[in-house]
């Protein structure tokens, strides 16, 4: 299949119509695909046009999110932190909510009781390894 003047002006024709790429491909025939109309387009620099896929817009949005927060409370941004406050990342840091902890930190630690609880997990001891006795070397 060869792209010649005449298909070429045809797909740009059908393109502007707002035919689909499956319609243009039948449209042009002679073994003409629709992942080959759609490179041929996008090859051309022909205007995009949105997804079917995407503009389905019966369907409900999920439901952002809640962040877990007073609304009286400024929150604790890199700025405001000090060595005495807990520094526990909330969120994430490109969202205009992130924040961190900011409650009182343990004494030596840089976080609070609660999130040195989650940060520090002592790993429990092996069943598989036995203590061997040591060895004597003559």
């Amino acid at each position: 299949m060869a792209w010649t003047d005449e298909r070429i002006d045809k797909l740009k024709k059908l393109w502007d119509d707002g035919l689909s790429a499956s319609q243009i491909a039948k449209e042009l025939g002679e073994g003409v695909t629709r992942n080959a109309v759609i490179g041929k387009a996008h090859r051309l620099g022909l205007k995009s046009r949105p997804s079917p896929v995407k503009a389905d817009k019966d369907k409900k949005k999920a439901a952002p999110k809640k962040v877990a927060k007073k609304a009286d409370k400024q929150l604790v941004t890199l700025l405001d932190l000090t060595d005495r406050m807990c520094k526990w990342p909330i969120g994430h840091p490109g969202d205009t909510d992130f924040h961190f902890c900011g409650k009182q930190a343990e004494a030596g630690m840089p976080y609070c009781a609660g999130h040195c609880a989650e940060a520090y997990q002592a790993q429990p001891p092996r069943r598989d390894k036995r203590q061997q006795p040591p060895r004597t070397i003559l």
